[in-house]
């Protein structure tokens, strides 16, 4: 039982770890916004049919 028991609160203490990491993600990094632009040749969009 003692082993079991300390498998347990290993693994609670893992999922303590990473939630306290994604927490801390969501604190502090702060995403950066950019615009996108993508160009497509126009033989992409319209291509002949043969």
């Amino acid at each position: 039982m003692p082993t079991l028991f300390r498998f347990v609160v290993t693994l609670a203490v893992l999922a303590g770890i990473v939630y306290g990491a994604m927490v801390a993600l969501v604190m502090f990094v702060e995403p950066k916004q950019a615009e996108l632009s993508v160009r497509i040749p126009a033989e992409r969009l319209n291509p002949e049919k043969p």
